[in-house]
């Protein structure tokens, strides 16, 4: 929990630093995002090298959960656009195993009822440019820094196994909008990242329907896909989120 506000607290802080610079142009953007959130996938295997592969989506049955998310941005200048984003995630899972799974120093028997846990909280800086600024379309790249705090828990009767993990990493930001008429635009926008030590991604694709000047309404389908593999951790995870939402300018 500290090191959630502590994450949460550096990112507005960092944002605050910047309404200096963007007061006189007034651009800022709040997005809220909420819905459902569906585990499409979720293997672990901890230790990495030692512990058993087992899945939260295959072996036990993962609950659909509620999602929500706030971004805040602001224009430092016409095309240079700084962000925080608070995303957290958690999905619950139960069942029983069909064999002995070894996890995090536990052993869990089969056929016991068993539940399990899987958090993936996100909080992100995001600095991007935006080249392509025309009337009907938009583009705009640049670089995020991600604090991640995940955590996958086991509990059966008396035994009780989890690990966590918390800590940055870096992603490669991208934004399109296409104008689809006078009061439409198509979104597709994400964060993403591969490397020989895992990989991340978070893309949503959707509608913005203008509904008034400095507000509209947002619809559409957002996946987030990754994870790791090395001695301390397997751990690749898909879920997949309704979303709908409400965003503000001012």
């Amino acid at each position: 929990m500290r090191t959630r506000f502590a994450a949460a607290l550096l990112m507005s802080a960092f944002l605050l630093s910047a309404v200096s610079a963007a007061s006189a142009q007034d651009r800022w953007r709040v997005d809220f995002e909420n819905g459902a959130a569906i585990a499409g996938s979720n293997d672990v295997r901890i230790p990495g090298d030692t512990g058993t592969l087992f899945s939260l989506t295959d072996d036990l049955a993962s609950d659909t959960a509620y999602f929500w998310r706030l971004r805040a941005d602001v224009r430092l200048a016409p095309k240079h656009v700084l962000s925080a984003l608070v995303a957290p995630l958690t999905i619950h899972a139960s069942g029983t195993f069909d064999e002995p799974v070894s996890f995090a120093g536990a052993t869990f028997a089969p056929g016991i009822p068993t539940t399990g846990l899987y958090v993936f909280n996100s909080y992100r800086v995001t600095y991007r440019y935006e080249p392509v600024r025309r009337e009907n379309w938009m583009f705009g790249v640049g670089v995020t820094v991600k604090v991640r705090d995940a955590e996958t828990r086991l509990e059966a009767g008396g035994t009780s196994a989890a690990k966590t993990n918390v800590g940055p990493v870096p992603l490669v930001n991208f934004k399109f909008e296409r104008r689809l008429g006078a009061r439409a635009t198509f979104l597709l926008e994400g964060d993403a990242l591969a490397a020989p030590q895992g990989r991340a991604e978070d893309i949503f694709a959707g509608i913005l329907v203008h509904a008034g000047k400095q507000w509209s309404i947002k619809a559409g389908y957002r996946f987030l896909e990754g994870g790791a593999d090395n001695d301390e951790v397997y751990t690749f995870a898909l879920v997949h989120y309704v979303a709908a939402g409400v965003v503000v300018r001012f």
